[in-house]
């Protein structure tokens, strides 16, 4: 995609949209009318005249007039369709690079990632609001699958609303400070909890995104937040209401703690008894796929030669009930034979467990 205006030089857009989305916030709106033909305005299809150098220069005036901010911040004011051109501009804005090959990155992304965080922030903050949900979180899981920057500012961010956000040179991952739980990052609980269907899934998709991609990165931080990020995913996530986000984040946390990134966190969760006396809940549920995402992670419980006391303990008082409830579990699944043969371990396992020596 490119950008061109039939009846205005390409110099000439930025800030005229800027103008554009600043009335948005008027009150009463401007009239759909004439937001529909400014939107016609701010963009067009490509066609056959359009330079390199224009485009360039185009979206160095987007940079000057703080049109990426804007756009965040205003996209759920607008139509639907313009939404979708929003959506357009940054995932074009955010790849372009210019032709002299001066720059190994994209200038509109190596600026909001030193220079304008507040971008990445608004763009998260976009699930907040059905209408941008998913315009927002498209762009958001398209810069994360490129830069670990935008993840690190998205982990590492604890700016309040209309406050300057954390750029990516301000972040110390060797060195730094627990987190409040007041950061963007920890809003996508609410939003993948409390949000509609459709925002709801969008949410877990980006968070999953984030969760998954720069592994390095994440094991760093939830080794440094374990305490309050498994409180957290375990409450809201593992034990919610919904059937989708409750299988989706059960399955989620076996592929979390099974990735040898992130070893120290796994060795860490499975020494907790409350983390088993949950997962083990899990086993019991009325639902067939939540017993069985529950099971891949109750079997790093089990399997792991160095238990904590309070696990052998559990395992051991639960022994008798496991060995006889066990050998039906999920006996349906024949054809799995990864699962049965995962569940014959475990009953040899936990048929293993005795009483230390007094």
């Amino acid at each position: 995609m490119a950008f061109l205006f039939r009846n205005k030089s390409k110099t000439d857009l930025a800030k005229p949209a800027k103008d554009v989305l600043s009335r948005l916030w008027q009150s009463p709106p401007p009239p759909q009318k004439r937001l529909k033909d400014e939107k016609r305005m701010l963009i067009q299809r490509v066609e056959t005249d359009s330079s390199p150098e224009q485009v360039a220069h185009l979206v160095n005036s987007m940079i000057q007039e703080d049109l990426l901010y804007l756009l965040a911040h205003s996209i759920h004011l607008l139509p639907f369709e313009s939404r979708k051109d929003c959506q357009s501009i940054f995932s074009y804005v955010f790849r372009f690079k210019p032709a002299n090959g001066l720059f190994p990155d994209p200038p509109a992304m190596s600026y909001i990632i030193h220079q304008r965080p507040e971008v990445i922030v608004e763009l998260c903050r976009g699930y907040a609001r059905k209408e941008s949900a998913m315009p927002c979180g498209v762009v958001l899981r398209e810069m994360l699958k490129q830069y670990e920057e935008v993840a690190a500012i998205i982990l590492y961010d604890e700016s309040h609303e209309n406050e300057r956000a954390t750029s990516v040179d301000e972040i110390d991952l060797r060195d730094s400070p627990v987190q409040s739980g007041h950061g963007v990052f920890w809003n996508f609980f609410s939003w993948i909890e409390n949000g509609a269907f459709e925002v709801s899934t969008d949410a877990f998709t980006t968070f999953r995104e984030l969760l998954t991609r720069h592994k390095q990165l994440l094991a760093l931080y939830l080794e440094r937040n374990f305490d309050l990020f498994f409180q957290q995913y375990n409450t809201v996530l593992v034990q919610s209401s919904s059937y989708v986000t409750k299988r989706q984040s059960i399955k989620l946390l076996g592929e979390l703690l099974l990735d040898r990134a992130n070893y120290n966190v796994m060795t860490q969760y499975v020494e907790s008894g409350d983390h088993l006396k949950t997962c083990m809940t899990l086993l019991k549920d009325d639902r067939k796929m939540v017993q069985y995402e529950g099971f891949h992670v109750f079997k790093v419980f089990v399997a792991n030669p160095h238990k904590s006391p309070p696990v052998q303990r559990i395992l051991l008082n639960n022994r008798d009930r496991l060995l006889r409830f066990l050998p039906s579990f999920l006996e349906d699944r024949t054809e799995d034979e990864q699962f049965m043969d995962e569940k014959s371990f475990l009953i040899r396992q936990i048929e293993g467990i005795r009483p230390a020596p007094s």
